[in-house]
């Protein structure tokens, strides 16, 4: 469009010619300044139409900073709000822009210029003619000016979104593509047809199949000193892959994008606006699944199936471990070894773990309440944890042969793997060495000038494929010495030692290994006084039930308290002293309230909170505080020092007191002076006192 020159308006003062005249200047994106060349040209003419008005040349500005930029928010624009800037600040007298969408392009940031132009009685003027914001006629159609421009965008972004979806829904709109894969000739997406990153690609879902956690993939790539390719999604395309260090958040990215499973997917992030934070673009935020706008499965070859595709993304999401929505968690250091495998019995929800004790070694399992529901119940994990690795062990008995050899085998596959990648990796780096090398003999020895560059790019190709050699040769030595023939053989040997081996492994390990075994295990302790009812479903769909008799905190809530109660009474008043009483407890598997077996100070303590009297050997009770020739009782001389009796104890056993028994199971009589207990008790004291 020509500009229409005219005279100097009426409306243009002295006052106005006395301030400045700025010309903005904006194209919305780099491709439109490359191709509509003219329409910038046009926009940088309004130079003259200031001229005509009055204006002399060096009080004409041009503000050009957002070419390039959108119109649709003023925040990313620098040269917009340089201009407001200016009119808030008295210092312009005319604005001149081709069309309001040049100036905005979103009425929030049309009616501030508007406002302010209105209170500093600046001239507004586009291609056609010159408005006074402070007219009400001139306000009018400045103001349906923005309107039409705001709609103007909004109809151009509908346009081309229903343009892009429709072409999305065949499947025909280019979107990125992931390093393992490439656009071929006829715009058709097939693999990278570079072997190291089909081979690099296929180890991370190997690996993340066999380890489970991206961090662990993450780590036994850097462990073997491997490398991901990835593809800048910055920058002109085609854009040329990269070779990148391996850390969880890449190994995610490769494991949840659908294109390796073959599907073409739309809309897999949307813009977040409400995210937004000052000077930052708008961020993107992603979709659920289930809300893709296109899903096209088998659209192109993959890596893998859909059906693994899914398998592992709900597996990265149960590695989060959030016990509200039933996810377990990766397998973790802590003691707790059924972390994330313990359901409640009482409501069917996930219980989560935290650990007791000074150094946190003791887990508890316990049910994650609502805001509104009070917990169902808590589980100590000593004792059932080591009941299920009981009978996981069992259960695995009978493969320990089949288990080793598949130990073995994994082993081999694992090194023949690697050493592919190996074999990759320096082929790659020799290429490139040649490469280099073909450039420079390819070039004049008279043009030194680009010799000098080509033979500095060869020899740091040189310096690179000799470094991966010598990284290769480093790596094999240490696969030759980790594991020799006769490790090979020891390995097999632990492997069927199954116990041994268990022992052996990190917690993290075992952990692992019982979720191979069981799928999850339900507990509940309130079927029965003392004891903790618990399901194991197997991997193999099968399920058992058990009874573990639980640790209390006295002798009414234990599963067998009553009949302790009777056959202590009943072994009394056959005449057994406290330490045949234990040794008879201890043989019909009755344990204490810490489940451990029973001594005969922890009988003495049940009689006396039983009230049952002591036995009396010869007419003599066989536990008094002393015995009629003098000598003292374990209990009596206890009670005299001021210590538990089980101290009395630990000296007799290390000859700290001297003592005697009458016979086989009777209790000791121990023979101390006046002087000596008295010297005992003033040590006691005198500890307690430092304590």
């Amino acid at each position: 469009m020509l500009l229409r020159h005219v005279s100097a308006d009426e409306r243009v003062t002295t006052a106005h010619q006395a301030k400045r005249a700025f010309v903005y200047v904006r194209q919305s994106s780099v491709g439109q300044i490359r191709h509509h060349q003219e329409s910038t040209a046009l926009q940088y003419r309004l130079v003259d139409r200031a001229l005509v008005l009055g204006w002399p040349r060096e009080r004409v500005d041009v503000i050009d900073e957002d070419l390039g930029k959108s119109g649709a928010d003023a925040q990313y624009r620098d040269g917009f709000q340089r201009l407001i800037a200016e009119v808030g600040l008295g210092h312009a007298g005319l604005v001149l822009s081709f069309d309001a969408s040049r100036l905005a392009r979103n009425n929030r940031d049309w009616h501030q210029l508007l406002e302010l132009c209105s209170l500093f009685s600046v001239l507004i003027a586009d291609s056609e003619r010159l408005y006074d914001p402070g007219a009400y006629h001139d306000r009018l159609l400045l103001g349906l000016s923005g309107i039409m421009s705001e709609a103007e965008l909004h109809q151009i972004h509908l346009r081309l979104h229903q343009g892009e979806r429709a072409k999305a829904a065949r499947g025909e709109l280019s979107m990125p593509l992931p390093a393992g894969l490439i656009r071929g000739p006829d715009d058709c997406t097939m693999l990278n047809p570079d072997a190291e990153v089909q081979e690099r690609i296929r180890l991370v879902f190997a690996k993340f199949s066999e380890l489970g956690t991206a961090q662990a993939v993450a780590r036994y790539l850097s462990d073997a000193n491997l490398t991901m390719p990835l593809r800048p999604v910055r920058g002109p395309a085609p854009q040329e892959l990269v070779w990148r260090d391996a850390t969880p958040e890449r190994v995610r990215a490769v494991i949840r994008n659908p294109a390796y499973a073959g599907a073409y997917v739309y809309g897999r992030r949307r813009a977040a606006p409400e995210r937004r934070r000052i000077g930052h673009l708008n961020p993107m935020v992603k979709v659920p699944r289930e809300q893709w706008e296109v899903c096209l499965r088998d659209a192109h070859p993959g890596y893998i199936r859909w059906e693994e595709y899914m398998a592992n993304v709900e597996r990265l999401a149960d590695n989060r471990g959030r016990f509200d929505t039933g996810q377990r968690g990766a397998p973790r250091s802590g003691n707790g070894l059924l972390q994330g495998l313990v359901s409640c019995g009482r409501c069917g929800r996930r219980m989560g773990l935290h650990y007791t004790g000074h150094a946190g070694e003791y887990p508890v399992y316990h049910c994650m309440p609502d805001e509104d529901r009070e917990r169902c119940q808590r589980v100590r994990g000593g004792r059932i944890d080591a009941e299920v690795e009981r009978l996981m062990l069992a259960a695995l008995a009978p493969d320990r042969v089949a288990l080793a050899l598949s130990a073995l085998d994994e082993m081999n596959a694992d090194g023949r793997l690697l050493e592919r990648q190996w074999a990759l990796k320096r082929e790659r780096a020799r290429y490139e060495m040649e490469r280099a090398r073909r450039q420079y003999d390819a070039v004049e020895p008279e043009n030194r000038l680009v010799a000098r560059s080509l033979e500095t790019l060869w020899e740091e190709k040189m310096r690179a494929a000799e470094h991966i050699e010598q990284e290769y040769t480093r790596w094999r030595d240490q696969q030759d010495a980790a594991i020799t023939a006769a490790e090979r053989s020891e390995i097999g040997a632990l492997a069927q030692d199954l116990p041994r081996l268990w022992r052996c492994s990190e917690v993290a390990e075992r952990k692992a290994i019982l979720r191979l075994v069981i799928s999850d295990i339900v507990l509940d302790q309130s079927r029965a006084k003392g004891k903790l009812w618990f399901a194991i479903l197997w991997q193999t769909g099968a399920r058992t039930e058990h009874w573990l008799v639980r640790d209390t905190r006295c002798y009414d809530d234990h599963a067998y308290g009553e009949l302790i109660r009777e056959r202590i009474v009943a072994l009394n008043a056959m005449g057994r002293v406290d330490r045949e009483i234990a040794v008879a407890l201890n043989a019909e598997g009755l344990v204490n309230t810490a489940g451990k077996p029973f001594h005969a100070y922890s009988v003495n303590h049940l009689r006396q909170m039983w009230n049952v009297p002591t036995v009396k050997i010869n007419g003599i009770e066989a536990n008094p505080m002393r015995w009629p020739d003098g000598s003292w009782s374990p209990q009596g001389l206890a009670g005299a020092i001021g210590v538990a009796t089980a101290v009395i104890q630990s000296w007799l056993r290390k000859g700290k007191l001297k003592g005697r028994r009458t016979g086989p199971w009777m209790p000791w009589q121990i023979d101390i002076s006046d002087e000596e207990i008295a010297r005992l008790k003033s040590a006691q004291q005198r500890n307690l006192v430092k304590g």
